[in-house]
């Protein structure tokens, strides 16, 4: 059941001109939230904008006994929704409902987990390889970016041991190129028998990639899939999938409900 809060903003940490993580004090949400999920959040009380706006929870954070006090999300400025968080100052409100969604399945050794970011498809990474970590799981970050300082967190995923493959569109950082291609080397090299889970979320084209790719090495691929929300609870329809039936067909599902993460083999992505 998600929780509806006014959250304030405990702290934002500029990432660059364009990227930021704001902290918000939810500790219903952080308690409730499973690696995967998201919330809607609005900051302050105008109407412009005037609906929530979808972000995968990127970090929750825990109090010094260790109990859950809140979440992070990971933005990025585009449009006015984004442009307010990304200069949110502590002490501001934000709405935020969540916890929502289908979160990832996590999975245990000796199954190896792969994730597959690009740009802000980072955003689930960061808890989804906590939980993975905190079950002994070996973990790799296939990360890619257009220019080197857009890959962030970095440290973050080392100190947990989260093995990176990175690369970059003008090869600053990591490989030159898009992220699938060491993945699908990875994967070609890899024993057939050898079990591991891929996890992908980015823009469309590279999920359709990273789906087709592990189809065609036959490892299982989950996505978390970037949508346009105009509620999060499944009333206005704008989200909605294409996947298919065991029987073939096609129907349409809303990723806020059956999502956002869905299997990568069950999705129409021509």
């Amino acid at each position: 059941m998600p929780f509806d809060v006014a959250a304030d903003v405990t702290a934002n940490r500029p990432l660059s001109a364009d990227y930021n993580v704001l902290a918000l004090a939810a500790p219903a949400i952080a308690a409730a939230a499973a690696p995967g999920q998201f919330v809607m959040v609005k900051l302050g009380s105008g109407h412009d904008p005037l609906l929530r706006r979808p972000f995968s929870v990127f970090e929750v954070l825990q109090g010094n006994d260790g109990s859950p006090i809140g979440i992070t999300l990971l933005n990025k400025r585009i449009g006015p929704s984004t442009s307010l968080l990304y200069e949110a100052r502590p002490g501001e409100v934000a709405a935020c409902l969540g916890p929502l969604g289908r979160p990832f399945t996590v999975v245990d050794p000796p199954s190896d987990a792969w994730m597959v970011a690009g740009g802000v498809g980072l955003a689930p990474f960061a808890a989804l390889a906590q939980a993975l970590r905190a079950r002994g799981t070996a973990c790799t970050l296939f990360y890619g970016a257009r220019r080197a300082d857009e890959l962030f967190y970095l440290d973050f995923f080392r100190a947990m041991h989260v093995e990176l493959v990175l690369t970059t569109e003008d090869g600053s950082a990591g490989e030159r190129g898009r992220i699938v291609a060491p993945l699908e080397r990875r994967l070609a090299a890899r024993a057939g028998g050898a079990p591991v889970m891929i996890y992908a979320c980015g823009p469309q084209g590279m999920l359709a990639a990273t789906a087709k790719t592990a189809a065609r090495f036959n490892k299982p691929c989950q996505v978390s899939v970037e949508r346009i929300m105009g509620c999060g609870l499944g009333g206005c329809y704008s989200c909605v999938v294409a996947m298919r039936d065991d029987d073939g067909a096609f129907h349409h599902v809303r990723s806020c409900l059956a999502g956002p993460v869905l299997a990568a083999d069950k999705i129409r992505w021509d």
